[in-house]
């Protein structure tokens, strides 16, 4: 009897389907936690190699401006270090925001090839600058190499997720959390085993290699997606039937992408001002969320000092960090299970928790620092759930052809909140330690 083949062209269509929704899935968790990576090891292993720096080198300088984990010790009852954790925070979100604020007018004519390779060598070098430098300045234009390729990688990358299902803003999302939890974890881990900074920093080399091949190798790109040259796709010239294929989602997001009406073209200045107009609530409630958020990571959590628990100063400090990054880490990764449309709750949230630990400092009426590490993990969820849901309501409400241009305009929204908290924690950090 005569073995009959399965040749069905809509089961193997849809075998297929599945497996690229995986590879994308995939590929843009793996882009996530690369683009952020060196964004977050930055500060530590910047740190270390300014301790070591001081020790060989007769500087005055004081890596007190870098990071919190230097002698505190000063004649405040809150003892506190003599420059504000915001200062390095400024040092790292200025490139950031200079990128987010200029990129978006001119970025489109950039095909997306250069775009990523950008991004790796900005945090290739960033590695190999801080690794082998020898002064501070070169530390910190290494760090300030990192938060090039995080800024410019953000923008790049969300206006990416437009070609594909709006999923991938889940695993976008999720993979930016866990780059947090993984980038200290493995940091810590290396450098805890005996390697020394600089040889940790260098084996980090494999995190822009990883993006690289997940841009190129993993990521499953449209037929007609322009990667080396300026092409139709760029300037929004491209079939339904070719951005359904691409964006496999819901019936209902292909039923919207099948009506388009074909208009096309680069959108005019006068358009892209119009659109961010029509983003402003997106960027203020993310830009709130953000401010409160960093207001209390850089302003705050330096003060949040319990005396009479089991762990030091800086420990202390270390364990709040990582707290609020395994919230962001869980938030971000929740957008397949929950959607929340009313963000502005989220802010106010956001701030009422800034407020709470302010009125810590200032009275100390929490009996312990599990409190405070409570607090701060809550943080973490809210801010990384605003920055997840936001951008997936924008990609959901915006117009196909302006869809590309939102998605990376209103990214300036978190990096304006994080600027100005820094401006703000400077005059409290500095009344606090003066007490």
């Amino acid at each position: 009897m005569e073995r009959r083949l399965n040749t069905n062209p809509i089961q193997h269509f849809h075998t297929n389907d599945r497996f690229q929704l995986w590879r994308n899935w995939s590929g843009f968790w793996l882009i996530g936690l690369c683009n952020n990576f060196a964004y977050v090891v930055m500060l530590s292993a910047a740190q270390d190699i300014l301790k070591k720096q001081q020790s060989e080198n007769t500087t005055i300088f004081k890596p007190s401006l870098i990071t919190l984990d230097t002698e505190f010790g000063n004649s405040s009852c809150y003892d506190c270090s003599s420059v504000s954790t915001a200062a390095v925070l400024l040092a790292d979100i200025l490139p950031t925001l200079i990128i987010k604020l200029s990129a978006p007018l001119v970025i489109h004519k950039v095909p997306h090839g250069f775009r990523i390779l950008f991004c790796v060598i900005m945090a290739a070098t960033s590695f190999l600058v801080v690794s082998f430098s020898s002064t501070v300045w070169m530390s910190i234009i290494g760090v300030i190499f990192a938060s090039t390729s995080s800024g410019f990688g953000e923008l790049t990358f969300l206006s990416l997720t437009v070609f594909y299902s709006r999923d991938v803003l889940g695993a976008w999302g999720s993979g930016t959390g866990g780059a947090g939890v993984v980038g200290a974890l493995l940091y810590s881990s290396l450098t805890q085993v005996g390697l020394s900074p600089q040889v940790t920093l260098l084996i980090m080399l494999i995190i822009p290699v990883t993006m690289l091949i997940s841009y190129f190798f993993l990521l499953v790109p449209p037929p007609s997606f322009p990667q080396w040259k300026h092409g139709e796709s760029d300037n929004g010239i491209e079939t339904s039937e070719e951005r359904e294929r691409l964006m496999v989602g819901s019936q209902e997001e292909q039923e919207t992408r099948s009506q388009e009406d074909g208009r096309s073209g680069l959108l005019t200045l006068t358009e892209k001002l119009h659109v961010f107009k029509s983003l402003l609530p997106f960027v203020c409630v993310l830009g709130l969320v953000y401010y409160a958020e960093y207001f209390i990571n850089q302003g705050l959590m330096e003060l949040l000092y319990f005396r009479r628990f089991f762990l030091t100063h800086a420990e202390q400090y270390r364990w709040y960090q990582t707290f609020y990054q395994v919230g962001v880490f869980v938030s971000r990764s929740s957008l397949c299970c929950v959607k929340i449309r009313k963000l502005w709750g989220l802010a106010l949230l956001q701030v009422l928790n800034a407020v709470l630990l302010l009125l810590e400092v200032c009275y100390k009426f929490l009996p312990s620092a599990w409190l405070v590490f409570a607090i701060v993990i809550y943080e973490g969820l809210l801010g990384g759930t605003a920055y997840v849901n936001t951008f997936y309501f924008i990609s959901k409400e915006t117009e196909d052809r302006q869809r590309e241009f939102a998605m990376a305009a209103a990214s300036v929204g978190d990096s304006v909140g994080i600027a100005l908290a820094g401006l703000t924690a400077f005059p409290v950090h500095r009344y606090f330690c003066s007490l």
